[in-house]
This record gives C-alpha cells, sequence and structure tokens, in this order.
C-alpha cells in the first residue's frame, strides 16, 4: 500500500503555488496583473512563486510589449498540468478516508 501523501507535489503543495497553478490551469494565459489580483498577492511575492513554477517546467513565461508598456503573460505547461492533476488527485484521495483500490484487509 502506498499513501497518497507520496502522490503529492512538493512545488505546488504550497498554498500560494497551488493558487497559481490553479488560476492558469482554468485559462490558456493570464497576464501578471490580473493573476496578482486573482490569488490577491503582492507582486514580488508572486514573481518569487513564478519562478520557483518556472524552473520546475510547470509555468510558461511570455513577455512582450503593449504599446510602450512591458507586459508578462504566464500560461500553465503540460509538465505543470500533469503536476496539478495529479496533486489534486491525491489531496481527493487522502480527504475520502478511503484506502486505495486494490488494498482490502
Amino acid at each position: 500500500m502506498t499513501h497518497p501523501r507520496k502522490w503529492l507535489d512538493s512545488v505546488i503543495h504550497a498554498p500560494v503555488r497551488f493558487s497559481i497553478a490553479a488560476a492558469l490551469a482554468s485559462v490558456d494565459e493570464a497576464d501578471f496583473r490580473t493573476l496578482r489580483d486573482a490569488i490577491e498577492i503582492t507582486d514580488s511575492a508572486l514573481s518569487k512563486q513564478i519562478a520557483l513554477l518556472e524552473e520546475a517546467g510547470y509555468v510558461k513565461v511570455r513577455k512582450g510589449f503593449v504599446g510602450k508598456r512591458a507586459r508578462t503573460w504566464l500560461s500553465l505547461s503540460p509538465k505543470g498540468r500533469t503536476a496539478l492533476t495529479r496533486h489534486v488527485a491525491a489531496l481527493q484521495e487522502i480527504a475520502s478516508g478511503t484506502p486505495p483500490v486494490g488494498d482490502a484487509d
């Protein structure tokens, strides 16, 4: 038997990073400001957490300009989407309180 906590992803597990991944999972791409406002975090805190997610390969960062203003757009990578799906499944398994399939006493 393997307890589902072993399936939790340590990168996504932190509340802010989990919130970022979940917010990005519902859109193709989000600009930095919209994401910041949606998860109610400061610019510097969001930047730090995005850097960790990008380093893990979970988030893609695209920079560009709108007029003369620099803009940053963020998206969840396929690797990040898979990690989030597995993490949520593990949380659901833990919350259900039932043993994994195939573990009968």
